[in-house]
């Protein structure tokens, strides 16, 4: 149907991908996006780390892998062709213990597997031929490894929107989903909108909005606050690129590392705290409807059987720039707890599933004419667009 209504509820750069790229396919569509806040990219978008990841840590085969590769080809040219900064600066992922060493092999493998452009593996002297202030016996290397400006992506992709005839509702939070056979009522308090589709792009309140249209409860997101440190102007010329850890394969995260920006900043973080709000960008920050809710899931007492041991580390790191640094500073040492001043943070909607399992991969459930984004953590900026062309695929091929 070309002279359907589609809505979109979340504008972050996937909800906006995807509206974007039904104004291309599907001409004469009318695309509705719903966003809750008064500009477009205030949540994950606007508060990541502007990497643009090159496929080196997903397991082959999933939808990351996939997504990831196909997702910076074209975020690269969009950016080109948008003259929106987008800088190759590369990353190294480093070893410094001889206990990591086979997990950079199997990393290497899997690396390999992903077809990662351009990765080599290097020892110590050619991590310092590539950062020349890093310390390390062994790393990975991938020079396509970017970052950019996702918000200024995610703007752009508005624009194309409301330049093809379509909506971006700002200020407009969803409160309830009705069917209204064969179509779907959006509302948002007294106001109310009938479309013939709904995709669901809700980020950190994704389960929430699914559930509104009849999805399962299963998985819940919950918050993780990552923190972020900016290295003194003095030092920043110490970092080049991007300075990665091993990740722990128990974790979906990537531990914390040393990363330019478009700006010229550089940035040390984020960490993986368990935050007290789903938009908890502050410690005092605290909501209790928030953690009843996770107090009453099952999955979250499993995981957290499973994994409280890391997660007073990561408090504690989060209390103490010492600490935080000292883990840091396994990478450059030269840059300590006096050379950093805390920064921004941003919030991790990560899916958990009943069993106390932290979702790795990209999850979507299609419910009729209702499609829910359920889990879309790193690197779903970089994969933003090839995650538009899969949702489409998956609805309309």
């Amino acid at each position: 149907m070309a002279d359907e209504t589609i809505g979109i509820v979340g504008a972050g750069i996937v909800g906006l991908a995807i509206g974007r790229e039904i104004t291309l396919r599907r001409p004469g569509t009318r695309v509705v996006v719903l966003e809750k806040e008064d500009a477009v990219a205030r949540h994950q978008t606007g508060h990541n780390s502007g990497v643009v990841h090159a496929g080196i840590y997903y397991p082959p085969g999933s939808l990351k892998a996939q997504l990831c590769t196909r997702g910076r080809s074209l975020l690269k040219e969009y950016c080109q062709e948008r003259r929106i900064a987008y800088d190759e600066c590369g990353k190294l992922v480093v070893a410094v213990r001889a206990d990591e060493l086979g997990r950079l092999d199997n990393l290497e493998k899997r690396a390999r597997e992903n077809a990662v452009p351009g990765m080599r593996r290097v020892d110590a002297a050619g991590i310092r031929e590539i950062e020349p202030h890093a310390a390390g016996l062994a790393a990975l290397h991938s020079p396509e490894t970017a970052i950019t400006d996702f918000p200024g992506v995610a703007r752009a992709f508005a624009d194309e929107i409301v330049a093809a005839g379509g909506e971006v509702r700002l200020s407009w939070p969803v409160t309830s989903i009705v069917p209204a056979s064969p179509r779907i009522e959006v509302v948002s308090g007294e106001r109310r909108l009938t479309v013939d589709r709904l995709i669901v792009c809700a980020g950190i309140q994704s389960d929430k909005v699914a559930r509104l249209a009849g999805d399962r409860q299963e998985p819940i997101i919950i918050p993780f606050r990552g923190e972020y440190m900016r290295v003194k102007p003095e030092k920043a010329d110490m970092v080049r690129g991007m300075i990665y850890p091993v990740p722990d394969p128990r974790y979906p995260f990537l531990g914390v590392h040393f990363t330019r920006r478009v700006t010229g900043v550089v940035e040390v973080g984020p960490n993986a705290v368990l935050a007290t709000a789903r938009e908890g960008y502050k410690r005092s920050t605290f909501s209790v409807p928030d953690l009843a809710a996770l107090a009453a899931w099952p999955g979250a007492w499993r995981m957290a059987k499973q994994h409280w041991r890391t997660g007073i580390k990561e408090v504690r790191g989060s209390l103490s720039k010492r600490r935080y640094m000292a883990e840091a500073m396994r990478y450059v040492p030269e840059i300590g707890a006096a050379d950093v001043v805390r920064a921004g943070a941003g919030v991790r909607a990560q899916a958990l599933d009943r069993d106390g399992s932290l979702v790795d991969d990209f999850r979507i459930h299609r419910m009729g004419a209702v499609t829910a984004v359920r889990n879309a953590p790193s690197p779903a900026a970089t994969s933003s667009m090839a995650i538009a062309e899969h949702v489409l695929g998956a609805i309309f091929d």
